[in-house]
């Protein structure tokens, strides 16, 4: 179920076919979904609610092909690893990796070690993975180190180019959105010909925010379905440490196949941000509110031939004008908004460690709301 399965629309730009990052050519999307165990929490044991999300740029077949990226903190409260390089290069030069705080050592060893495969004779020689995190310690035993090498690898081998798993899945399992179940979503906007023609997608593991601020296209969402109608988890947490109510993350993953230069998929990166605000994110002191863009529309070398004295010297690559790199932002926006509404729609009620119960955002309030505020519209 998707924001548009309910008759929800949110902006003014076309989707894609898929409506998902997918939709970018050669982009491709793998989730290893981890849930077992009930009942009190045992650390070591569980309850599981935890998983892995992966993005590759050219897919697995292309994955050691570098493209040009940029990225943004909205708020620090969290991780993406291997951001100094993709500053300092203006490339991404792994596939992206996104699970819960404390595994995110694991699956960028993962990473590592896969980049470095001793039976592939292209392997690389070194790797600093982009590896992104959010918070899952209320539904999951986050101390308990689930995530393993081979759940990495296997979010790697599921990897595909079609429609794309949401909500309860992958990295996103154990996430909580504006006091809801959140977890992954996907959206993508497609620009008119006349302004190029090219693909923006986005990809989010939305696990932020209080419920009092959720906005849907627009409408006071949180404010109608409150915290005394529907119970926030945050409200079923029994301990002295566990953060206030409405905390936790977001991860933006942004493509696009323009042709961008590093500091054009940065500015698209911080775009992302805007998406969020529509949403109702505020970037509080404890959300880690990270964002990465990147444009396969440019070839930059993989390496320097020895053999080949022009890879010593220059090649050349293209970029958008500014006269048409407005429309990239308003898709980047739309994307990462629609993406967080299908990430809230399509998530599933959890039960999580100590029984603490993460509630999806009911589908036939949500369409009342929108329709009563429609209605007051004027259609």
């Amino acid at each position: 179920m998707r924001a548009r399965d309910l008759g929800i629309t949110i902006g003014r730009g076309q989707p894609g076919p898929l409506n998902a990052i997918t939709d970018v050519g050669g982009v491709t999307v793998g989730h290893t979904t981890l849930i077992s165990g009930d009942g009190p929490l045992v650390v070591g044991q569980g309850p599981i609610r935890t998983g892995v999300t992966v993005v590759l740029a050219r897919g697995m077949e292309r994955r050691k092909e570098p493209v040009f990226a940029g990225c943004h903190r909205l708020n620090g409260n969290g991780e993406l690893t291997g951001l100094e390089w993709v500053r300092e290069s203006g490339q991404l030069t792994t596939p992206i990796a996104i699970t819960n705080t404390h595994s995110v050592g694991i699956v960028r060893d993962a990473l590592v070690a896969a980049s470095l495969d001793p039976a592939d004779p292209t392997g690389s020689y070194w790797s600093l993975p982009v590896v992104g995190e959010t918070y899952d310690g209320l539904l999951n035993d986050m101390n308990g180190f689930h995530v393993r090498a081979e759940h990495l690898h296997g979010a790697l081998a599921s990897a595909a180019s079609g429609p794309v798993e949401e909500g309860t899945v992958g990295g996103g399992t154990g996430m909580i959105c504006h006091e809801f179940k959140g977890g992954i979503g996907t959206a993508s906007r497609v620009i008119e010909a006349a302004s190029g023609g090219w693909t923006v997608g986005a990809l989010v593991q939305a696990n932020y925010g209080r419920r009092g601020w959720l906005r849907i296209d627009g409408v006071r969402v949180g404010e109608a379905i409150p915290t005394s109608k529907v119970s926030s988890p945050w409200d079923q947490a029994d301990q002295p440490k566990s953060p206030p109510p409405g905390s936790g993350s977001i991860i933006v993953v942004v493509a696009t196949d323009a042709p961008l230069l590093p500091h054009q998929c940065e500015r698209l990166a911080q775009r992302a941000g805007l998406g969020l605000a529509r949403m109702g994110g505020t970037g509080g002191h404890t959300s880690g509110d990270l964002f990465i863009a990147f444009a396969t529309g440019n070839y930059p070398p993989q390496e320097v031939d020895d053999e080949d004295p022009r890879s010593l010297g220059t090649y050349d690559v293209r970029a958008v004008g500014d006269a048409a790199i407005d429309r990239l932002f308003d898709a980047t926006i739309e994307s990462t908004e629609e993406a967080i509404v299908n990430a809230l729609v399509a998530a599933t009620t959890v039960v999580g460690r100590d029984g603490i119960t993460a509630h999806a955002l009911p589908h036939d309030r949500l369409i009342e709301v929108m329709a009563n505020t429609a209605d007051r519209r004027g259609g």
